[in-house]
């Protein structure tokens, strides 16, 4: 398949690990690199490259999976919004079985009779409003620069189709600031950043600036393994001549402008404050807030939520998972307690979490 095949191509892999290979030795020190996308998680984990590369090179997966880095609070705000009686709640497929205080999910609030829904678009969420009037229809906006224009445009949709039934409960989070938050944790080393493609198709170069700043690699990287591989290969070039900067892999995706439109959309849409991320805490101008312009699709503002005191399940080491300070294996309820059937924290629920495609491919590899 093109711009499949080309990129899976088993001798320019073999040529890429090879030059990997070479220039870590030249480096000559260990390496810790982090992936801040949960696409990346999955890509690595899916293609073993984690047990291809040198043994001095240590890849770390960082906060990239929406779902695992909303917080608990934002979680039990959702459960609090979605059991209203005459609510429609719309949310992606992946936020259904993430816990909130007490082991309560929207999905355990749908089966006991809320009206839950999940929905592939936000095009969907405002269907739902227009085919249900008498009803409110709350959206769960959730996810990061990728996805916020699109959820952006709905609230202006919705305004501009006078639909006062329709609001978003906005979790949506910026990845440049968690960066500088993963820089100044003084528990972490990393020497270079995988920056994260999607989100750069949209924020462009200047958003990782911060990291060349402070002495560290940053890459801008596409998702098949010859992407991943030429990404860290990059990487190495910059770590070897002491030359730091924010160089694009993912030239066929990414221009260093961005994406002007979408960005644009965010802003008039959207504030930034400050937010709070599970395992980073409390982070500056990280949030994106619906701005006072478009209250009147505010689900927070709307719903008049009272105080809501969470716990989070002292057993889960998510929070520590999502800084790379542990690895998934480090945490006791990792595969036993904590299964993809049965999660007990958000990184076992989707797909991109570190715990869930830790304990799909490289345990699996490991055994086979």
């Amino acid at each position: 398949m093109k711009f499949i095949d080309e990129y899976r191509d088993p001798d320019l892999v073999r040529h890429l690990l090879d030059a990997v290979a070479a220039l870590a030795a030249r480096v000559g020190r260990r390496i810790s690199l982090m992936e801040i996308c949960g696409t990346h998680t999955h890509a690595i984990g899916r293609f073993g490259i984690r047990r291809l590369l040198p043994e001095n090179i240590r890849l770390i997966s960082g906060p990239g999976c929406p779902v695992c880095v909303t917080s608990i609070h934002d979680v039990d705000r959702a459960l609090y919004l979605a059991d209203r009686p005459h609510v429609v709640f719309a949310t992606f497929g992946d936020m259904l079985r993430v816990p909130g205080t007490g082991g309560r999910s929207l999905q355990r609030l749908r089966a006991a009779g809320a009206d839950v829904r999940i929905v592939s678009s936000t095009l969907d969420s405002l269907r739902l409003a227009e085919e249900n009037p008498e009803k409110e229809v709350v959206f769960m906006g959730i996810g990061f620069e990728t996805t916020a224009p699109t959820v952006a445009s709905a609230i202006r949709k919705a305004g501009l189709k006078g639909l006062n039934n329709y609001s978003v409960f906005s979790v949506h989070k910026t990845v440049p600031q968690a960066i500088s938050a993963l820089i100044e944790d003084p528990e972490l080393s990393i020497d270079g950043f995988i920056c994260p493609g999607h989100v750069s198709v949209i924020t462009g170069v200047d958003a990782y600036k911060r990291i060349p700043e402070t002495g560290r690699a940053a890459v801008i990287t596409g998702f098949e393994p010859v992407d991943i591989l030429e990404g860290i290969l990059m990487i190495l070039r910059q770590l070897q001549e002491g030359r730091f900067e924010v160089a694009i892999q993912y030239a066929r995706g990414v221009n260093r402008e961005g994406n002007p439109q979408a960005l644009n959309m965010m802003g008039e849409v959207f504030e930034t404050r400050e937010a709070e991320w599970r395992g980073l805490g409390r982070i500056p101008q990280s949030g994106l807030f619906i701005r006072e312009r478009y209250a009147d699709f505010d689900a927070l503002r709307k719903g008049n939520l009272p105080e809501i005191r969470s716990i989070e399940f002292e057993a889960c080491r998510c929070g520590e998972i999502l800084r790379g300070v542990i690895s998934p294996e480090e945490c006791r309820l990792f595969g036993k307690v904590c299964t993809p059937a049965n999660p007990v924290g958000p990184c076992m629920v989707s797909s991109e979490g570190t715990c869930a495609a830790y304990l799909k491919y490289e345990i699996h590899n490991r055994k086979s």
